[in-house]
C-alpha cells in the first residue's frame, strides 16, 4: 500500500522560507522519479519541481532560483526547500512518484503580504 506524507506546510510571510518533507512507503523509492506539484484554490494543479531517480532536477520557470528539491533515498524522503517565498505561491503542496503514480494529501503553503 502506497503511502504519502507531506509535512512542512504553514504560513509564512513573503520573503520568508519553507521546507516541505514527503516520506513515502509502499513504493521502491530508488527507482521513482519524484515531483512536486501545487494546486491554488480556482486553479489546476501545477507542476513545481522534480528530481529524477538520477538525482537531475527541473523546475517550473516560476520557482527557479527560488526552490530547491532534492532527496534521500536511505529515508524515503524527497524535499522542497522555498526560498523568497511570494504571495503567488499560496497554495496546497503534494509529492508524487511515477511508479506508480500517485496523490497524498498534501500540504497547505499560505504566504502572506
Amino acid at each position: 500500500q502506497v503511502q504519502l506524507v507531506e509535512s512542512g506546510g504553514g504560513l509564512v510571510q513573503a520573503g520568508g522560507s519553507l521546507r516541505l518533507s514527503c516520506a513515502a512507503s509502499g513504493i521502491i523509492f530508488s527507482i521513482n522519479d519524484m515531483a512536486w506539484y501545487r494546486q491554488a484554490p480556482g486553479k489546476q494543479r501545477e507542476l513545481v519541481a522534480v528530481i529524477t531517480r538520477s538525482g537531475s532536477t527541473d523546475y517550473a520557470d516560476s520557482v527557479k532560483g527560488r526552490f530547491t528539491i532534492s532527496r534521500d533515498n536511505a529515508k524515503n524522503t524527497v524535499y522542497l526547500q522555498m526560498n523568497s517565498l511570494k504571495p503567488e505561491d499560496t497554495a496546497v503542496y503534494y509529492c508524487h512518484p511515477d511508479r506508480p503514480p500517485y496523490w497524498g494529501q498534501g500540504t497547505q503553503v499560505t504566504v502572506s503580504s
